[in-house]
């Protein structure tokens, strides 16, 4: 019993030892000394200011801006996790709410959307058409996007979004600690060739009938078929009273459909009998396929970045964690979520307030207004007392 409670002991010692924060940031105190702005956009790139978390200061600009780790890292054989909290307060109309982790070597003053990084991740939203959460992971040079749509949280409330990747290649997206994605990188990214291809010595036979249908070879237009004309003089017309022929002409009676006709004639069509269905190219395991089980690792991890671009600014970026602690993410998450439920219930009392506001309003004027007609009653009345 003793050496299963030494065990135990050894596996949580173990697990607390191996636990490791790479990068937190909560925008306390001096967060300029921790953060370096990018040149890159010049006069196009928009101000950050300090608002429970940086937010984005002035519409239509570039926002790029990063943080080093205080060590480069290595997520091999280590499980990665990847969260922030952003806030669209401005209600976002067009614009990335996403964040980047980026290799050594990057230059931070020339930080741009060319930099090379390792993963994009969280919400880009511009108008209807595009709402979704990228996830994309840099492979072999190559960016590769997720094949699925994640939808993204549109509206102005603080929202968190966790990326965790594992070692044995499994993945999950959360939003709010909870989980609306998951899968493996090798089934929903296009990193690797096709495990089978189309076998390029076979086609299709020559003699192959994949006609459904054919023309009944027994049906043939009728001879007067064509004969029967689509549209007919009116036979209740009438010519006019005062029609002249010679001032008029010749009166022509007006057309009308004709309730016979029927048409171009079209070929029945029967079943092929000939019919073998459709042709399937036959398949082979594609000589250039090759797992990759390492698809997850980035020997260098060593930066954070913002670099997006937006129309309408006022997005609050904060709680920024790189890990390898999914509990610790998710306290984190949680702690976020708190603040939602703070600010959804502040915009609530806002809201109930406001109605109450017009609502008051309202009956002010309707009052006035029934005050202003009984005034107006009073001097009729009295007007008519004067006359009589």
């Amino acid at each position: 019993m003793r050496g299963l409670y030494n065990l135990v002991l050894v596996l949580f010692l173990v697990s607390i030892v191996s636990a490791e924060v790479f990068f937190s940031e909560r925008f306390d105190g001096d967060y300029e000394s921790r953060w370096v702005e990018s040149k890159n956009k010049g006069a196009d790139a928009g101000e950050w200011k300090l608002n429970g978390g940086i937010q984005t200061a002035e519409d239509y600009r570039f926002y790029q801006i990063s943080s080093e780790f205080e060590k480069d890292i290595s997520n091999a054989d280590d499980t990665l996790v990847f969260q922030f909290s952003v806030r669209h307060e401005q209600n976002l109309d067009c614009g990335g709410g996403y964040l980047k982790i980026l290799p050594a070597g990057i230059d931070q003053e020339n930080f741009n959307g060319d930099s090379p990084y390792n993963i994009m991740f969280g919400p880009d939203i511009c108008g209807s058409a595009t709402r979704r959460v990228h996830v994309i992971f840099n492979y072999k040079g190559e960016n590769f996007l997720i094949n699925d749509n994640i939808p993204c949280k549109t509206d102005t409330f603080t929202h968190t979004y966790t990326l965790i990747v594992r070692p044995d290649q499994t993945y999950s997206v959360k939003i709010d600690n909870e989980e609306v994605k998951a899968g493996n990188l090798v089934d929903d990214w296009d990193f690797l060739p096709p495990k089978q291809i189309k076998d390029p010595s076979v086609s299709k036979p020559a003699d192959w009938v994949d006609e459904r249908q054919i023309k009944d070879p027994e049906a043939s237009k009728p001879a007067d078929w064509d004969d029967i004309p689509a549209f007919i003089a009116d036979p209740e017309a009438e010519i006019p009273e005062d029609w002249d022929e010679e001032l008029d002409g010749d009166w022509e009676a007006p057309q009308i459909p004709n309730p016979e006709y029927q048409g171009e004639w079209i070929h029945p069509m029967i079943p092929n009998p000939e019919y073998k269905g459709e042709w399937e190219h036959p398949l082979i395991d594609n000589p250039d396929y090759e797992l990759d089980t390492e698809i997850y690792k980035f020997d260098s991890n060593k930066y954070v970045g913002i670099e997006i671009w937006q129309v309408t600014a006022g997005s609050i970026f904060d709680n920024i964690l790189v890990t390898n602690d999914v509990d610790l993410a998710s306290q984190w998450a949680e702690e976020a979520n708190q603040l939602r439920a703070e600010e959804e219930a502040s915009h609530e009392a806002a809201e109930a307030e406001r109605i109450a506001e017009e609502e008051a309003e309202r009956a002010r004027l309707e009052a006035e207004l029934e005050e202003l007609d009984d005034e107006e009653e009073e001097e009729e009345h009295g007007h008519v007392h004067d006359e009589l």
